[in-house]
């Protein structure tokens, strides 16, 4: 499959506010393609299209305001992209939420939440927007999973579930699409530095003393810069990669994952204890 070229297409880029999808905005400016942004914070992604203006003042941008946890709003984003980009060179499914608790401290209606912003946008996106792929030769999608699709750890049920099924139906679009020319590339991004720690729901059964201490365990993860996982992205779109891991917090738990299928769950489950209990003040440890 010959190199993606970047200037001169559309990309849409979905969870565009903030972190890596706001990151890849700039990166995919600068490399000569229009947006069109996706994000449910519109104050963030207005502050996002002035920056892009500013500094690249040649380039089309768009934005559309869209909740994905709603049907609704994601077939009324599909069909608003459609009408007005009847091409798309670039789709990128970025936007994610995060859930932490075990599964029996998380309602069905939180953890589907979950699966419909993680997963059933992107598909549904990605279906609705194939015509328009394969209207534009040497097409790209990206789905975003994590390191939570490649490990499963106690505390993240929908969110590892909803990333493991990303993962799935990436691997078999990659597949599917190649002989339409549309290259698919699956990430798994470590600790990046995001807004997802402060932004991730709580179970609603998860005891309010267990709240903070696991926030900031999660949150001492991120510590890789979106700017760069940005552009480690869009180099492997022009590459055409199946697959791109970022950080050593994503590669590492991967290798386990795969010289050790069972065994790593118990090296995870230690490590996460640890932490959690490390994370807590001694008055959280005395009750």
């Amino acid at each position: 499959m010959t190199p993606y070229v970047f200037p001169g297409r559309t990309a849409v880029v979905t969870g565009a506010a903030s972190g890596i999808g706001e990151q890849l905005a700039y990166g995919l400016a600068g490399r000569g393609s229009d947006l069109v942004l996706v994000d449910v914070d519109a104050a963030r992604l207005t502050e996002v299209v002035e920056r892009l203006h500013r500094v690249h003042p040649g380039r089309t941008v768009e934005t559309i305001v869209a909740d994905l946890a709603d049907r609704a709003a994601v077939d009324a984003l599909a069909a608003q992209v459609l009408a007005a980009h009847p091409t798309v060179g670039l789709l990128i499914n970025n936007a994610g939420i995060a859930l932490g608790g075990r599964f029996d401290q998380v309602t069905t209606d939180e953890f589907e939440t979950v699966m419909n912003v993680n997963f059933r946008a992107p598909m549904l996106l990605t279906h609705a927007l194939l015509p328009a792929l394969k209207a534009a030769p040497g097409s790209h999608l990206v789905n975003v999973s994590s390191l939570f699709g490649l490990i499963a750890p106690a505390g993240q049920s929908a969110y590892s579930a909803s990333k493991f099924a990303l993962r799935g139906l990436s691997q078999a679009l990659h597949s599917e699409l190649a002989d339409d020319g549309i290259g698919v590339t699956t990430v798994h991004p470590g600790g990046i530095r995001t807004r997802i720690a402060e932004s991730a729901l709580v179970g609603s059964g998860v005891p309010a003393d267990e709240v903070e201490p696991n926030r900031k365990v999660f949150a001492k993860l991120l510590s890789f810069p979106a700017d760069k996982a940005a552009i480690q992205i869009l180099d492997a779109v022009g590459r055409r990669k199946a697959r791109l891991l970022i950080a050593t917090s994503a590669k590492v738990p991967d290798l386990l994952a795969r010289l050790l299928p069972v065994a790593h769950e118990r090296i995870v489950r230690a490590a996460t204890s640890a932490s959690v209990s490390r994370a807590r003040t001694p008055q959280e440890v005395s009750r």
